[in-house]
């Protein structure tokens, strides 16, 4: 039918719309790439991105180390007890030291800056300390930097130990470290002489080993705050609260450990913001465990080493044909499901390496970068339904009901394309001396005409639930029961061929008024079973029926001029009609090639009329000459001239002077009519 070929006849057209939609993908899913490319540069995706590290922190924390670190934290029990404030007596330090060294501690590492000096007194006393501690002890000092700001440039300046405290035989180390915007420490110092790193290289020679550290892009934190053994400054200084010998061997790292608000005013504590605060942890991360976290790394190897930038940039890259081909090839909820799966595989892989080989892979980018490309492809993807629903919703509506549109569009599965066998009762209509009318006018009139012929008919189909398969020169083809079921089909066909009859009135009025020849249209109608569906080559093709029904509903159309009949219908229309409608029956046809006689009817209002042609045909069956003819003659005196009465007297004239042996046969064959 004309509106499935408008849609499917341009089969060759379809393999240049999935191209062009192809395209269409790819540039959107480029496009999209370039997006998300751009939003990598923003400080909110590193954001994003850190905050991914500290949650894969919190997760792969082992919460422990093997690392055989003690910190001693000036807090605010220390102050308590000490009964001083900050910055403590350089005396107090230097028992510290005497402290360690005695009880054998492996190293020693000060976080804390002596940059100025204080008495003479007290920082001799360090100085000494110091001078007898590294005959075993290795002593490590903090350094730092400091930004001085200028009206022209920005300065750094290092702030180094007193120079009495390197020469009693003090290492020097630069404890600074680099936070985030979120004052989270999460990257390795590049400084090549950090107080971490020369720590650790001083126990290891005082083991008396070679120093084969560990290096590491990014800071593998081992739990939240306290995961070190962390004791308080005081007690490493006052006998009895540790048992003797409670350092020997072990690493010791002294620094602030602020907790309380007067604590973080009184010692200017080194604080940072903790990764374990994204996952619900505590917050604040003291200085001094971040060195010991620092120590750690270089000693065991819990570091991060960053993984290529290269690999994430195939992965991208690669995701692009994999989501495309995945968008064209599976339902719309089965690539939303693969782009799912594949984000959390990333995430599963960046934990992977996380926890395991101990590598950060950012899965933010590959992540982001196939939503990004499902959802270009599912936006074009979309934006191509939308086009082709308005696109068919614009040819359907030339052909069939507002509400069969409606209900196609919503459930495209009921169209059924591909042939199917389905009951339909089809038409055929043709328009009678309408050569000789085109021959008194011009081309552009005889299309004028047929365009108000057609315009008028249609609607009629499409009122009663008809779709119209094509339009033939003057002819029109419909039928009822397809592509949408219909049970009341032939009921709904026999009403709209009445409904065409009577809207041809006011054509046919319109060319009398313009001095123009008449014309009349023949409608056949049959039911029957039929193969609806996609018909013709891999290029052009187009929705229709075929099967016996279409040709002998065409047969019947043609039949109208032998009985005198506008509509002609077959028995298997009338049978689906209700007992009530006005149907006369006029004779029995056999189709060629075909043995089974087929009964047609034309409808008709006059009771009488139907009833005389009724037992007329009954008793011509019965070769009951007389009675055939006497019922005809009632018809005949109702319908002078009646055409279908005439042809049927003269077929009981006929059969009445044939011997009584003869082969007789009460249908007549359709092809003769």
């Amino acid at each position: 039918m004309s509106w499935m070929r408008a849609i499917a006849s341009d089969r060759a057209a379809v393999p240049q719309a999935r191209q062009r939609q192809r395209w269409l993908s790819l540039a959107a899913g480029v496009l999209a790439l370039l997006l998300v490319g751009a939003a990598t540069l923003s400080r909110t995706w590193h954001a994003l991105e850190f905050k991914t590290f500290d949650v894969l922190t919190a997760l792969a924390a082992p919460h422990r180390t093997t690392a055989p670190v003690v910190v001693l934290a000036i807090d605010e029990p220390t102050f308590q007890e000490l009964q001083q404030t900050w910055p403590f007596p350089r005396s107090v330090h230097a028992a510290l030291l005497e402290r360690l060294r005695a009880d054998g501690a492996l190293a020693v590492g000060l976080d804390i800056v002596f940059a100025d000096p204080t008495t003479e007194a007290e920082d001799a006393a360090l100085d000494r300390a110091i001078a007898q501690a590294v005959q075993g002890l290795p002593v490590v000092l903090a350094s730092t930097r400091e930004k001085i700001d200028s009206a022209n440039a920005a300065l750094w300046m290092d702030i180094q130990p007193l120079q009495r405290l390197l020469d009693a035989g003090a290492d020097a180390g630069d404890a600074g470290v680099e936070p985030d915007d979120d004052f989270v420490v999460r990257r390795a110092p590049a400084a090549r002489e950090g107080f971490a790193l020369r720590l650790a290289q001083r126990a290891a020679e005082a083991r008396g080993q070679a120093p084969a550290l560990h290096h590491f892009d990014w800071i593998g934190y081992r739990g939240p705050r306290g995961t070190f053994d962390t004791r308080s400054y005081y007690q490493a200084l006052e006998p009895g609260l540790l048992p003797a010998g409670f350092f020997k061997g072990k690493i010791v790292l002294v620094g602030r450990s602020a907790r309380t608000a007067t604590e973080l005013s009184h010692s200017q504590a080194d604080l940072f913001n903790s990764p374990f605060g994204t996952a619900g942890g505590e917050r604040l991360f003291p200085g001094v465990e971040l060195q010991a976290t620092l120590l750690d790394n270089y000693l065991t190897g819990g570091g991060l080493r960053s993984v290529s930038d290269a690999w994430t940039l195939v992965i991208t890259v690669l995701l692009l044909p994999v989501l495309l081909g995945a968008s064209r090839r599976l339902h719309p909820a089965g690539a939303a499901a693969l782009t799912a799966a594949l984000v959390v595989a990333m995430g599963a892989v960046s934990w992977g390496l996380f926890a395991g080989p101990r590598l950060w892979w950012p899965p933010l980018l590959p992540a982001a970068a196939a939503v990004a490309i499902y959802g270009a492809a599912a936006l074009v993807g979309y934006a191509v339904v939308r086009q082709r629903a308005r696109q068919t919703r614009a040819m359907f509506a030339q052909y069939v009901p507002p509400a069969v549109v409606s209900r196609l569009i919503a459930q495209p599965e009921l169209m059924r394309l591909g042939g199917e066998a389905r009951e339909v009762t089809l038409m055929f209509t043709d328009l009678a001396n309408f050569t000789t009318l085109s021959e008194q006018l011009s081309a552009e009139q005889t299309v004028e005409v047929l365009t108000g012929y057609f315009n008028a008919m249609t609607p009629i189909v499409h009122a009663t639930g008809g779709t119209v398969d094509k339009f033939i020169g003057d002819a029109v083809m419909a039928f009822w029961g397809a592509p949408l079921d219909d049970p009341r089909h032939a009921e709904h066909a026999v009403a709209a061929a009445i409904a065409m009859q009577q809207a041809m009135q006011a054509l046919v009025a319109d060319l009398r008024a313009r001095g123009l020849p008449p014309i009349h249209m023949r409608i056949g109608l049959h039911t029957g079973r039929v193969v609806v569906g996609n018909v013709g080559s891999d290029q052009r093709f187009s929705y229709t029926a075929i099967g016996d029904a279409v040709n002998l509903a065409a047969r019947l159309e043609g039949a109208n001029k032998a009985f005198g009949t506008g509509i002609l219908l077959s028995a298997a229309t009338a049978a689906q009609l209700p007992p009530t409608a006005a149907l006369r029956a006029l004779d029995d046809v056999i189709v060629k090639g075909k043995t089974e006689p087929v009964r047609v009817f034309t409808p008709c209002d006059d009771a009488m009329v139907r009833e005389a042609s009724s037992a007329a045909l009954a008793a011509f069956h019965a070769r009951d000459w007389t009675g055939a003819e006497a019922q005809l003659a009632r018809v005949l005196e109702r319908l002078p001239g009646d055409p279908a009465a005439t042809r049927l007297l003269e077929r009981v004239a006929e059969a009445r002077a044939l011997p009584n042996d003869a082969p007789w046969q009460p249908a007549v064959a359709l092809d003769k009519l």
